[in-house]
Order: structure tokens, then sequence, then C-alpha cells
């Protein structure tokens, strides 16, 4: 036990976390010359893309010291984004210490602040590295200033490293090994394990990964999840190298993975405790909730006859995917379709964009939206996360919206711009706290609805980057809402309905409508995109038609002649425009989300 050391890495957003785990690996020799890639523990595409991680990845590093004892150092990377925020506590949970990244060319920043509280939250050691000391408007004595200062920690213990030039990655091993404190444990108990993660593979079922805090586990053993107290055979288990190597045992203070049967990833739940059902743990290990939807939308494909293929592909996904919930739906628009729920508009974004590549689905999405609750004037309470379900008003006693707890890390000088924009989407009961000199926190109680579309992108372009946001749900609380509708023709579109606050109702509406009108192509016909609430017209957009030149032919002559002809144009248009159907393209639904035009 004293041979192992657990540890995470984490940082602000491209300060080389990705790079620094691909030098460490490359160091403890898992992985040639010929076989190596970057973002090497990033496996999806998506990832690569656009530099985040959205799977949690584990691996062991065989390390020997100066010393010449040798040690098994289990890295925990972790996702980075608030949807994720449950996992990555879940993965620090697993840990003895963290390696807190800073960039030396842009300094301390906001998520840098914001994972170290977390850090701080599970009391593991903090071992601060300056990265990327090579760039030539790095300002080492700054950072280490601002180490000093923001973040309280020592800076004469923060080691130089350039992660992209290998210098400086033997001395972070050294720091792991001396300043990480080794596992705690006791073999002799009965077996608790946390688990942090699980992916689906299509041969072996789920596997699970863990962190053992007690006792030992054996191929051949009954496992127990304790949250639901089913029971499992434990077929192989071992340690991650790049790959899976099975091991006879893996005993306390160890990270490794456990296969056992299980059929899909939602039998599994991250921050769950395995346990021997022989041999039971009294409790399970604290920190343990489920993990909810937050953000609602419905999915239909763009062609009727691709359904069936859209529930392969997302019976495929949910194996894949714990966090994913979904249920049949119907549009009047649409058809048939599936109404899913999300964590966050993140994970709606990446399972849009999985399910077109990797399971070649081309579907339309309705705008997001949260779970309302009304109370009847029969007393009932109803829960609402569709507007296809919207009670009838008539019968609406009160409605009740969720609110967040919005925390914004940022330095001072921002606080004016963010204050307007909390305030402009109905944040209330500020607070402020300054942590450090120069930096402010700012906490905010906003309703869930305002904050899904993009106020994370409004909050990090007027921060410049440098603000960082969390939240937590924390209640209902009562509101005015209404629905808003949509009418393109004169034709209801139940997929582009709304549930907004009666106040920005209008402000919705023409939004929408100016949307509609810049994405819907013309047709032969006028077409008149409306906003309603109830019976009201609230807002309205006009595309013109086309219309051919049909007084062309007339060279002078008398003024009835051309009137005739305009007349009857005007008829012909009216016929068409009763018996003609608008075709609203796929982007024009995109479009409604997009809201950077405030």
């Amino acid at each position: 036990m004293a041979q192992i050391r657990n540890f995470s890495i984490i940082a602000h957003i491209d300060h080389g976390k990705s790079t620094l785990s691909d030098r460490l690996i490359q160091y403890a020799g898992l992985v040639t010359d010929r076989q190596f890639r970057n973002q090497i523990l990033d496996t999806m595409d998506i990832e690569r893309e656009r530099g985040i991680t959205i799977k949690s990845q584990t691996v062991t590093l065989p390390y020997t010291s100066k010393k010449g004892e040798e040690y098994d150092l289990n890295l925990i990377d972790t996702p980075g984004h608030v949807d994720f925020s449950y996992e990555v506590s879940r993965a620090l949970a697993s840990c003895e210490g963290v390696l807190l990244l800073v960039d030396a060319s842009q300094g301390v920043q906001a998520q840098t602040l914001a994972n170290l509280y977390m850090a701080m939250e599970h009391d593991l050691a903090i071992v601060p590295v300056i990265n990327k000391i090579d760039l030539p408007s790095a300002d080492i004595d700054l950072v280490k200033e601002q180490i000093e200062n923001e973040l309280g920690l020592d800076s004469e213990s923060a080691i130089l490293c350039s992660a992209k030039e290998g210098i400086g990655i033997e001395a972070i091993l050294e720091a792991i090994v001396e300043r990480i404190p080794a596992p705690t444990a006791d073999i002799h108990n009965p077996l608790t394990a946390l688990i942090f993660d699980a992916n689906y593979d299509p041969f072996r079922g789920t596997i699970i990964s863990c962190r053992i805090f007690d006792g030992s586990v054996r191929p051949g053993d009954i496992i127990r999840l304790m949250s639901n107290n089913t029971t499992y055979k434990v077929e192989e288990l071992g340690i991650f190298r790049l790959n899976r190597e099975p091991r006879k045992e893996l005993s306390a203070a160890s990270v490794g993975y456990i296969i056992s049967g299980i059929n899909t990833v939602s039998d599994t739940r991250v921050g769950d405790t395995i346990t021997l059902d022989s041999d039971p743990a009294p409790a399970p290990l604290p920190g343990f909730k489920e993990a909810k939807p937050v953000v609602f939308s419905s999915i239909y494909p763009v062609s009727s006859e691709d359904y069936q293929s859209l529930v392969e592909a997302l019976e495929k996904y949910k194996l894949n995917d714990a966090a994913l919930v979904y249920q049949k739906d119907s549009s009047a628009s649409f058809g048939q379709g599936f109404r899913c729920g999300f964590l966050g508009l993140l994970h709606l974004e990446i399972f849009q964009q999985r399910l077109e590549r990797e399971y070649d689905q081309s579907i339309i999405m309705t705008a997001p939206s949260v779970r309302y609750l009304f109370t009847l004037n029969n007393g009932n309470t109803v829960t609402v996360d569709n507007p296809q379900y919207y009670p009838d008003p008539a019968e609406i006693n009160s409605a009740s919206e969720p609110f967040i707890k919005a925390s914004i890390f940022m330095p001072e000088r921002y606080m004016g711009a963010v204050m307007k924009l909390c305030l402009a989407r109905r944040g209330v009961n500020p607070r402020t706290g300054y942590p450090t000199p120069g930096r402010i926190e700012i906490t905010f109680d906003m309703p869930l609805a305002e904050v899904i579309f993009d106020f994370y992108d409004k909050m990090k372009t007027i921060t410049q980057g440098y603000g960082s946001f969390d939240y937590d749900l924390i209640d209902y609380r009562k509101s005015h809402l209404s629905k808003l509708d949509i009418l393109v023709n004169g034709e209801r579109v139940d997929a582009l309905s709304l549930i907004v606050h009666r106040d920005r109702a209008r402000e919705w509406g023409v939004r929408v409508c100016d949307r509609l009108k810049e994405e819907i192509p013309r047709h032969q016909f006028k077409i008149a995109i409306q906003g309603a609430v109830g019976g009201k017209i609230i807002s309205r957009s006009t595309i013109p038609g086309f219309r051919k030149d049909v007084i062309a032919k007339c060279y002078g002559g008398d003024i009835t002649r051309k009137r005739k002809l305009l007349e009857k144009q005007k008829k012909g248009k009216k016929r068409m425009k009763m018996v003609g159907s608008v075709m609203i393209p796929q982007s024009a639904f995109v479009a409604v989300l997009r809201t950077d035009n405030e």
C-alpha cells in the first residue's frame, strides 16, 4: 500500500492537462513512439476536436523513484465541464492528491480557483505545477505571486515544467511520490469500493472503474451494488494500463476495473459502493446521489421511415451513457420521436453530435426545456417538461419553476457586466465575497430556464474567459408562466412551442419570429410567422412570396388590363396559400436555440 499513489490533474481549460497526461504515459513507457498520438486518453473524436474530456479515463503508471523504489501511480482523469461536476467530485473522492496545473503565460484563471476549492473540500494534497515555461510570453515570477496570493499555496514548492517539450516530467513524478500521501486502508475490513466511472464493451458488458477503499476482491466473488442491492459474480478484474491488464486480486487502496456480467451502464451508478454479498460493509461510502436530468428536449427522425433505426441507435447509445433518460413522444408536425433528459446543454450537444456521427442519424431537436410544476384548481400537482402537455390555463392555480444557486468566480473588473447579465436573466438575491485580493465571487438565485440556453457562453464572453460558473439546484419557486405557441402560415408548430415567463413572452416571441424569418426559405406565397399566448398574437414576422412580373408584357395600354392581370395573380396566390404547405428546414429549429442577437 505504501507503494501506491492515487492522483488526478486539475486545471483551467487549455492549460495543458491532456498534454501532461501524454508525457507521463510516455515517461512510464506504456506506449512506444510509434503507437503514440496526442490526447491518448481521449478516445472520442469529439473530445479530440474540441479539446475537452467527456469520459473519465484511468491509467496505472509504473515508476521507479530516484531511491530505487517501485511505485504504481494511478492517474484518474476527469471531465472538466460544469455538466459533469458530480462525476468529477467522485473521481476526486477516489484520490489522495492532485496536480494543480497553471499556465505560465496566462496565470491563475477561474477554473483553477473553482477546481482548487473542490480539491480542498475532499481534503486532498495539492501539488502546484507551472506549465508552458518554454513559451516566449511565460512570466514565471508573476504566476508564482498569483499562486501565493490568489491560491494561498507555497509558490516555492511549485514545479516548473513544459509538458509539450517534456521538461520537468521527472520532477513531477518525484513530487507525486513524495508529496502525495500513500492511501490508508485496511485489507481485513469488509470490501468497500467506490464506482467513479463505467463504460460498455459489446463483448464483455459493463466495465466498472472503481477505487478499493477497504478489503479485497477476487474473480468468482459475489459482489453487491449497495444503491439497488443487486448482486453479480466477478468474472474478471485488473488494472488499467493503456489496455486492461487482468489481475488475480484487487486489494485495498488500488484502482482498477471489475467485469461481472452487468448488461448495461444504467445498472451501475457513479458514486455507488460495491461490497461483498457474503460479508457486506455496514454502510455505503458517503456522497452518492442519483444523476437527475435537468434539461429536456424532443428528438425526431428527419424522415418518418428512419424511426426504427433511431430506436436502435438510442438503445446502443444508452448502453454507454447512463445519464441519458428517454421515453416515447409524438408530435403533429414530426410524427413519432422521443423525449430525452440531459444533465445540461453540453450533454445535449454531445448526444446530438454522437448520434449523427457514430450512429449516422439525421434528427430534428426541439428547443430545450426544464421541468415545471403546476398546481391545478382541484389541488393536483402535475410536472411538465414538454410544452405540448401544458395544462389548460383555466385550470392552473399556480406554477413553479426550478431555481439554481449560481456561483461565478471572476476578476473584480468584470463585476458590473456580470451583474447586468444575471439581473437580465431574472437573477435575485445577489451575494458577493472576496476569496482572494482582486477576485470576486458572486452568488445569485436564478431560474434554471434562463441559464440552459446560452448563459455560460455569454458569461465567458463578457469575462474574456476568466469567469467560471458552477450551479446547484436549490428548489422550486412560484412564477408567472405562459405557453408561447409559434404559428407558421396559421398552423401551430408544436415542436417550436416554449414555456416562458410571462414578462418575457413578447421578447421571446419577437426573437423566435425574427429567427424563423431568416431561416425559412421564401415560397410562392406570403408566409406569416406569429407568436401567440393563448388566443392573443404578441409578435409577427412576414416572409414575402416570390412574384412573377405578370405586367411585364404590357407596353402602355389601358390600366384596367394591368389591374385585371394583378387581380388574377392575387387570386392564384390566395388559393395557393390555402393549399400550400410550408417547409421548415432543420436549421430553423437550431436557430431558435441561438440567442446571440441579444
